[in-house]
């Protein structure tokens, strides 16, 4: 059985899972009807997420479709920084909610939430101190 087709009773029947990236980040998103519960690897959020723009920015998909207060959310975190871990969890919490509510796509679509954005560190190249860096030509 797939890990998104769990139905241990009624309370799984209820469980919508979603999964986000972002940079090196990855984010496993459970979300739950409830009363706005938010925990990000066994930790509330406001602790696990210091910044308040990576808050804004995680709890966003939940804004915009008004339903912050009808669900709690259960997010397992891995890899990247916080502004990643943030934008994760965004993606993971919208397409979360897609499965739930397919009617939500349209808003979630236009609000941006459901694209993933692509933007990774560049490599570095041989020959070179950095990905686009370059040691100092000289001439003689």
């Amino acid at each position: 059985m797939a890990s998104d087709e769990r139905s241990v009773g009624t309370e799984a029947a209820a469980e919508f899972l979603g999964t986000g990236r972002r940079k090196a980040a990855v984010a496993k998103v459970r979300l739950r009807a409830g009363e706005g519960k938010f925990l990000i690897n066994g930790r509330a959020w406001e602790h696990y997420l210091c910044l308040e723009s990576a808050r804004r920015e995680a709890i966003s998909p939940l804004q915009c479709v008004a339903l912050t207060d009808k669900f709690d959310v259960t997010a397992t975190v891995l890899g990247g920084g916080i502004q990643g871990q943030a934008g994760a969890l965004r993606l993971g919490i919208a397409r979360a909610l897609q499965k739930m509510d397919a009617s939500l796509r349209s808003s979630l679509k236009k609000a941006d939430h459901l694209s993933r954005d692509g933007r990774m560190k560049e490599r570095k190249k041989s020959g070179q101190p950095g990905a686009r860096k370059h040691f100092q030509f000289s001439k003689r």
